[in-house]
């Protein structure tokens, strides 16, 4: 008895092998039955598949971003030294001579003016 079932099992296999090439598997009941359900998981691979892609180019423009970042974080306090350096006193009387300005350095410290309102 065995051996018939192991026979019928190989006949099935053949069989079925058989229909997926020729297509007439698609043609049974049980397959176009569940056609919407195939349908359904295409749909939700596909869906799956947009969404990985644009989560990767999220992450590739937020790299991208967080480099530039850096880059211009670096260039900011680069400024800001150089700033420090050219607004010293000293320098920015080096900076009038060089420039041939006839400006005079102030001797008298400034004054505090006070405002009253009167109302």
């Amino acid at each position: 008895m065995d051996n018939k079932n192991v026979k019928q099992n190989k006949d099935r296999s053949k069989a079925s092998f058989q229909e997926v090439l020729d297509g007439s598997i698609l043609t049974k009941k049980d397959v176009v039955n569940g056609l919407p359900y195939i349908f359904f998981l295409t749909l939700l691979a596909i869906f799956y598949i947009g969404n990985r892609y644009n989560a990767e180019k999220i992450v590739r423009k937020s790299i991208e971003i967080q480099k530039e970042l850096k880059e211009l974080r670096s260039e900011a306090i680069t400024s800001a030294s150089k700033l420090m350096f050219i607004s010293k006193q000293s320098e920015v009387v080096k900076l009038i001579k060089n420039n041939g300005l006839e400006l005079k350095e102030a001797v008298e410290p400034p004054q505090k003016l006070i405002v009253h309102n009167n109302e």
